[in-house]
């Protein structure tokens, strides 16, 4: 069982309406709509992803990296490992 499964069909709900999001951008482009406004949902979009990525980082600390603290030796060190390249990527994007 994964940290977020109890909150998965909200994530899942969240990622339903990012794919919308992206198919109302597909057709904005298709439809030569103003770039200020293609470029404004393009914006609302990557928050909404950047919203899920950080839920899931936050139930991955408190679930997958707290048991692994828990449990100690080399797992411990591997999930914070994780979490520190998963925040690098995230800080990056």
């Amino acid at each position: 069982m994964r940290g977020y499964s109890t909150g998965k069909d909200d994530y899942l709900a969240r990622l339903r309406r990012v794919e919308g999001q992206v198919r109302g951008l597909q057709r904005m482009v298709e439809g030569d709509k103003y770039c200020i406004d293609v470029l404004t949902q393009i914006a609302a979009a990557t928050k909404a992803l950047q919203a899920v990525s950080l839920g899931l980082l936050d139930e991955h600390l408190k679930h997958c990296v707290a048991d692994a603290l828990a449990q100690g030796g080399d797992g411990a060190d591997e999930k914070i490992r994780e979490a520190g390249e998963a925040i690098a990527r995230l800080v990056r994007s």
